[in-house]
């Protein structure tokens, strides 16, 4: 169903309600394990870890004169000092100040920018076509969705050994580049691009190469991780990474209900990321827009720069001066989770089943917290950690909870939900324990 029709329905929430399928098919190519997920997500912390990136993100590359004008106006970021070389995490609203999406982008030269995934792109290319700029927009969807391989490779090498692991196949000095920096390298005998980034809180780097190359940079980094105990990463593990880290993705696609989003609305094609979207959770209302998130209750009102025009400034500063929420971590109280499991072997009706280690069956996850019976916020991006003992969500609060250490009741399970994949149960409290985001302390940037 594409978005026109979605809105046509009369009833977004609804339609988004009934969607949904193993989060694991948004990862085409790469299996949900490669050894097993739970020794592949100890890997990132205890060892090392290879994610192979290379085809479940949309690619996009924006080249000519107006190439920088094109991603300012679009953009809450400052685009000073953003020389050749560097990369910034971008961030894109629709006019009321609502996250269309996000995806670091690197500039690879004066009239050349490249993420090798931006979840704006569809964003990027329709104000490409209806707008007057003297630019190039190229768009490289994900394997599933085009015949052939992908143009890069992207792999990321994450975790404690990483050092000694790609000291075995570079010579270049990686401590040189700082966090949100690239150069180009010899890796493996391939001309690549290292750049520091990441989807762990571990020291790392992101290497994008020509993909004709990827089974030779990728043997020869498993073969130095040998000695290492190097665990390449299956789907599974790799999706629980972003929640540590602290990163949501941006929920469901801002377009419906919003007279200035009409004609992207109907630019949109069936198969686009936004006709596919889906959501699940215990929070239901009847508003598509209380499903919008903003940049500051994810996280991002530090990129949020005030010194250009861009599509959502009006909207972003009226917040600015006192955002509602905030993002946060979730941790989820270990007993009130393994109840949830011993609802299968008693009597009774059971509670709803978590599917570890990344939990949910929508695109966007919602579940409602609460203090004292009232909402103060939605958990997303539920996921089982390792080393944190428990799973552990994201969530976007009101910043007078924020305080790490406030405990929160967050509802698990759906009144009625009209997903079959979801199976009868009844809801359930869980308590949960306010912390930092990220979860783990961030050492991508050498600290």
């Amino acid at each position: 169903m594409d978005p026109e029709a979605i809105q046509a329905s009369g009833d977004p929430v609804e339609v988004l309600r009934q969607k949904g399928g193993d989060y694991t098919d948004n990862f085409p190519v790469v299996p949900n394990e490669i050894t097993n997920w739970l020794d592949e997500q100890r890997a990132v912390t205890e060892s090392v870890s290879l994610a192979n990136l290379s085809h479940h993100m949309t690619a996009l590359r924006v080249t000519g004169p107006d190439a920088a004008d094109l991603l300012r106006d679009l953009s809450v970021n400052s685009f000073e000092n953003y020389d050749v070389g560097r990369a910034k995490q971008l961030v894109m609203c629709n006019p009321n100040g609502h996250i269309i999406g996000d995806g670091p982008m690197l500039r690879l030269d004066d009239e050349e920018y490249y993420s090798a995934g931006m979840l704006s792109a569809n964003w990027v290319r329709y104000n490409l076509e209806t707008g007057d700029y003297d630019a190039t927009v190229e768009t490289e969807p994900r394997t599933s969705a085009h015949e052939g391989d992908p143009e890069n490779f992207v792999f990321q090498v994450q975790g404690p050994n990483a050092r000694p692991v790609l000291e075995g196949v570079t010579d270049a000095d990686l401590d040189s580049i700082p966090f949100y920096h690239f150069e180009t390298i010899d890796l493996a005998g391939v001309e690549t691009i290292a750049l520091g980034h990441g989807m762990s809180t571990e020291f790392g780097f992101e290497f994008i190469g020509p993909f004709e190359h990827a089974d030779q940079v990728r043997d020869a980094i498993v073969e130095a991780g040998e000695e290492h105990d190097l665990k390449q990463l299956g789907s599974k593990a790799y999706h629980t990474l972003s929640v540590k880290l602290g990163w949501v993705p941006p929920g469901v696609p801002p377009i419906y209900d919003v007279d200035e989003m009409s004609d992207y609305r109907e630019w949109l094609d069936a198969d686009s990321r936004e006709a596919t979207y889906s959501i699940d959770g215990s929070f239901v209302a009847d508003d598509i827009s209380a499903y919008y998130m903003d940049p500051f209750e994810l996280g991002y009102g530090k990129l949020i720069s005030f010194d250009h025009d861009f599509v959502g400034r009006e909207a972003l500063e009226g917040m600015a001066g006192d955002p509602d929420r905030t993002l946060v971590s979730l941790a989820w109280n270990e007993d009130d989770v393994i109840d949830v499991y011993a609802s299968l072997f008693r009597a009774g009706e059971t509670k709803k089943f978590m599917d570890l280690p990344r939990i949910g069956w929508g695109r966007a996850n919602y579940d409602e917290v609460l203090i004292d019976g009232e909402r103060v916020g939605l958990s997303h991006s539920r996921s089982y950690e390792y080393d944190a003992g428990t799973v552990i969500s994201l969530c976007s609060l009101d910043t007078e909870h924020a305080e790490p250490g406030t405990e929160v009741t967050l509802i698990w399970g759906e009144d009625d939900s009209p997903n079959p994949k979801v199976e009868r149960h009844e809801q359930c409290e869980i308590t949960a324990t306010v912390g930092d985001v990220p979860y783990s302390a961030d050492r991508r940037k050498g600290e």
